[in-house]
């Protein structure tokens, strides 16, 4: 068994906090188990992840994404590039 640190515990607190309040839309699980990503109904999806390092050892990462047009209100730009060079 290892040993979460108190740092990770308090990000994973932190994401699983933003759930509350809100409703679940979809679970889905890996077929390894190995990841298990939750699809909230406003478009947010919280991923829970154990990652392997170099060494061998398991650690779990959980990531809250946002769903994209949310960055657009937030003022950000999409530019895209022609490619040609001129």
């Amino acid at each position: 068994m290892s040993v979460t640190s108190l740092q990770d515990l308090r990000r994973i607190a932190e994401a699983v906090g933003h759930l509350r309040g809100q409703t679940v839309q979809d679970v889905e699980v890996r077929s390894d188990c190995r990841s298990l990503r939750i699809t909230l109904t406003d478009g947010q999806i919280l991923l829970v992840s154990v990652i392997t390092d170099e060494s061998g050892k398991a650690r779990l990462d959980v990531d809250l994404l946002h769903p994209l047009v949310e960055a657009a209100a937030q003022g950000q730009l999409e530019v895209s590039f022609d490619g040609d060079g001129n």
